[in-house]
Order: C-alpha cells, then structure tokens, then sequence
C-alpha cells in the first residue's frame, strides 16, 4: 500500500483543496492530512475561521482523505513520516523546495496550486465586501 502525507491548515475549505487532496490521493491508496492545530497556527500568525475540531471533520467527510492527524509544530513530520511508514510527501508549490529535506525519507512532490483561489483571497474578498 503506498502511503500519501500532506500538511495544511485547511479552513474555508474551496476548490484548490480539493484538487490537492484528488490529486494527492491519486498518486497512491492511503491518504493522511495533518491539520495545523489552533494552538500551531497562533504560533505561524494565522488564525483560522474554523475550530481544529470542526476543521477535522470537514477534512474527514471529503472521500480522499484517509486519515487526519493533527500539527503541532513544525518539526514533527520527519517522525510522522516514519511513523506511518509514508511513501510521498505532498504539497502546493508555494512551499517548492521547503520540505526536500524529507527526501532522505520518502519522495517530495509539490502540486501547482489552483489558479484564482486561495483561502487567502477568499477571506480578503469577504472583508472587502463587508466595507
């Protein structure tokens, strides 16, 4: 079975997301998703319009997630890939060459990102509307 990991923070979840989660899903059979906890993302200046918690179940109703762990921090996905015995690390281009260090480990594969949307955007538009 070839295992997929992938890391994100996942709140407002759009189209871009999703063809992550296709497109990772697709390079294997098993798909986990660590989700940044509230507690990472006050840590990284975010802060996301969803609950952990709620974040979680969104990210466990879409049918190519396998699994969903959470992030801590972020040194912790060379152990999360020995953990559970991942075969390709994934992410959007954005993060291109950021992660190559787990290549000692398993395979580095960074996606292109959806043109036109980004959860960034989508809440810059909301606060713009709001005006």
């Amino acid at each position: 079975m070839k295992k997929i990991l992938t890391y994100g923070t996942f709140d407002l979840i759009h189209a871009g997301h999703i063809n992550l989660l296709r497109r990772a899903k697709n390079l294997g059979d098993y798909l986990i998703v660590g989700i940044s906890t509230d507690e990472f993302n006050k840590i990284k200046n975010k802060q996301a319009y969803h609950s952990f918690d709620n974040r979680k179940m969104i990210l466990e109703s879409i049918r190519f997630v396998d699994k969903v762990i959470p992030e801590y921090s972020w040194d912790q996905k060379i152990e999360d890939v020995k953990r559970f015995d991942i075969d390709i690390f994934v992410m959007g281009d954005d993060w291109k060459g950021q992660f190559d260090f787990l290549q000692k480990y398993c395979e580095v594969v960074y996606f292109p990102r959806t043109e036109g949307i980004s959860t960034s955007a989508i809440k810059k538009n909301m606060n713009n509307n709001q005006k």
